[in-house]
């Protein structure tokens, strides 16, 4: 599996993310005309059965402006579907909730669409409720892991990806702290797995640069939870407390939280560290701060949506049929071809260098360095870690 994924990424790269308009939830967006005129005769079967396909995309809780999972989904569908000549529609479901989520699926099937692409571990109880319903109708998830589907064996019109966010969390801290850090925050959405994961590994970055650093005493981290994943005035306020009494920069991971570590960080020059995707651009044009997003801790949605699709009207669905696949890091050497990463092309930081930054991915890789990515308890560290009780 990882192996074709990888092959397709030395065809294609991420899809950069960029603001987009918002949809309502009765309406949608159709990025082509109809599907592809039937081909020749000639080379057949495999292309006429791509060209009935269609995809459809539909939002978890928030939508595609959220500068993360979803608008980075939705970019990189929209944009197989526009390179490939088909339909393609995205859904917002009309509230918070399994019911509304199912009702977008089935509106989507209804309307015709055959491909359906979802991001988040919301869209596992949905999955459960229609995939065996509708086995001619292809889902393809992101972010649903074995924990969020229990006992149930998905069927072959399914496929899922978890990614190794430990990783990329690692990572963040690591090069924070290398880069002359010491005052740390995490923020976090709601307490669910990949979250906690981010977080874990984030501390655990944190605390080996500090080791290796000799300044384990100086290093500490505010931790916390926001209960959602957005902000508001609550979590602002908890922010502002953090940055006036000295924290550098905060690790803002999940959805639209990171809204509430910018706003309070702007007032006191402090730094924030973005999530899932590069964040710097729309971070520093939202908030007009050149510098204000140090990196990001990015997951490779976009690679992962194309190469599953490219697969899929290949013919190659037997690659994914019915099962979850965890990515992480597949090459040593070239870290812009890994699932869980730091974006080099908006690289600012100077004390830890890119050429820094491909010997820690090496060292991950080869196993010099290995990440507990268990969500438990806190990990063990040299470092203060001080944890919050949840804001919500």
């Amino acid at each position: 599996m990882k192996k074709k994924l990888l092959s397709v990424l030395l065809v294609a790269s991420m899809v950069a993310t960029m603001f987009v308009g918002c949809g309502s939830s009765s309406s949608s967006e159709t990025a082509s005309s109809d599907d592809a005129a039937a081909t020749t005769e000639e080379g057949a079967a495999d292309e006429a059965a791509a060209s009935d396909y269609t995809i459809a995309m539909i939002t978890d809780s928030g939508d595609i402006t959220d500068m993360s999972f979803n608008q980075t989904t939705y970019e990189a569908a929209k944009a197989f579907a526009e390179k490939n000549n088909v339909k393609f529609q995205y859904y917002k479901p009309t509230e918070d909730s399994d019911d509304a989520r199912i009702a977008s699926f089935e509106n989507a099937v209804t309307d015709g669409y055959n491909v359906i692409v979802v991001p988040g571990y919301l869209f596992a109880n949905m999955i459960m409720s229609v995939a065996e319903d509708y086995p001619n109708v292809t889902i393809i998830a992101l972010d649903c892991g074995p924990g969020d589907f229990g006992d149930y064996t998905l069927p072959a019109n399914v496929c899922s990806f978890t990614y190794q966010e430990e990783l990329a969390g690692y990572m963040a801290g690591y090069a924070a702290v290398k880069e002359g850090y010491k005052k740390l925050g995490f923020l976090g959405g709601m307490a669910v797995p990949a979250v906690i994961r981010y977080g874990f590994g984030f501390v655990q970055g944190a605390n080996d640069a500090a080791v290796e650093l000799g300044n384990t005493s100086d290093v500490q981290v505010n931790y916390v939870y926001g209960g959602q994943f957005y902000g508001d005035d609550a979590i602002t306020a908890q922010m502002d407390t953090w940055y006036s009494n000295g924290t550098e920069v905060v690790f803002a991971c999940g959805g639209g939280i990171y809204t509430s570590a910018c706003e309070a960080a702007t007032k006191v020059d402090g730094k924030v560290i973005g999530v899932d995707v590069d964040q710097s651009g729309t971070i520093e044009s939202q908030y007009g701060v050149e510098g204000l997003c140090v990196t990001s801790a990015m997951k490779g949605l976009a690679a992962t949506v194309d190469a599953t699709l490219t697969d899929l009207f290949a013919g190659n669905w037997s690659n994914y049929s019915g099962k979850i696949e965890n990515l992480g890091i597949v090459s040593g050497t070239d870290p812009s071809l890994n699932y869980v990463q730091l974006p080099t092309d908006t690289w600012t930081m100077t004390n830890f260098t890119v050429d820094d930054y491909k010997a820690l991915v090496a060292s991950l890789n080869d196993g010099t360095i290995t990440v507990d990515n268990s969500t438990d308890a806190m990990p063990k560290t040299e470092i203060s870690v001080k944890e919050f009780d949840n804001i919500h």
